[in-house]
């Protein structure tokens, strides 16, 4: 895993803002996924998932660092560089 991004200067000490996928909870939906933006705290469902709403957050917001908001994973992603980041 890469260590660094041009944006790791983009992360925030940031809480979730919802315990699942804000829009699939609004439509009834469920999802594969959660992903966390360490911009703002938004969570949305992964590209595994029909809705992609952590893509679709990335790409309204302009929020590039998402972490896997899924119990016991460490891990966070880059979406303008695509590239993996470790998670310390």
């Amino acid at each position: 895993m890469e260590s660094s991004c041009a944006h790791i200067d983009q992360i925030r000490p940031v809480k979730p803002s919802a315990e699942g996928c804000e829009e699939c909870l609004a439509l009834g939906e469920g999802w594969v996924h959660l992903r966390m933006c360490l911009g703002c705290g938004h969570v949305g469902c992964c590209d595994s998932s029909k809705n992609r709403h952590a893509t679709r957050h990335y790409r309204a917001s302009g929020h590039p660092i998402a972490a896997s908001h899924e119990p016991g994973e460490y891990w966070a992603w880059c979406y303008a560089d695509q590239l993996m980041l470790d998670p310390a």
